[in-house]
């Protein structure tokens, strides 16, 4: 199985000179079945449109091809992190804060592994956070296994999207 670090070595400066951010990178399957996937954004709009993914695909595509680090098959998909994202990177518990969230930690914090609350933003290497069953709490980055945002009515309001052309106008066979 490739390494995640050597893949966002990789991969990182060909997302940056699109003018994109990396968000996530995650390598998951098994046998024949992986899956290569790529979270991505615009960073004036945390938000990417179809072009954009499509525009990232290509250009990943002839890079890994060319450099082979997966020596497995592999189908690659390139995504938006989506209205309820994966935290990731310290900033994103900066610009996120105020909204409600996930975190499963690595180890132990506080007496606990999982927390469900509010993300109060960062403060050093820690992000700061009230837990709705253990109150306020500061979760060192370094242990942060799994966090993500909770969808919620301020949340959707947050993240509006781009452009809503069109989308009252579908067709239905009959």
């Amino acid at each position: 199985m490739a390494d995640i670090a050597e893949l966002t070595a990789l991969i990182e400066p060909e997302v940056k000179a699109l003018g994109f951010a990396l968000v996530r990178i995650k390598l998951f399957g098994s046998g024949d079945e992986y899956t290569l996937q790529i979270m991505a954004e615009r960073p004036e709009t945390k938000q990417l449109v179809i072009e954009d993914c499509a525009t990232i695909s290509r250009r990943l595509s002839d890079v890994l091809d060319e450099a082979d680090p997966i020596e497995e098959a592999y189908r690659l998909e390139v995504s938006s992190p989506g209205i309820d994202r994966p935290l990731t990177r310290l900033h994103d518990f900066i610009e996120w804060a105020g909204h409600e969230a996930k975190i499963a930690a690595a180890e132990t914090v506080s007496g606990r592994k999982s927390f469900r609350g509010v993300l109060k933003g960062v403060e050093g290497e820690d992000i700061l956070f009230t837990d709705v069953k253990a109150g306020e709490v500061v979760i060192p980055f370094a242990l942060v296994g799994d966090a993500k945002l909770i969808l919620t009515d301020a949340l959707i309001a947050a993240s509006m999207p781009l452009s809503s052309d069109g989308a009252d106008e579908f067709e239905t066979e009959e």
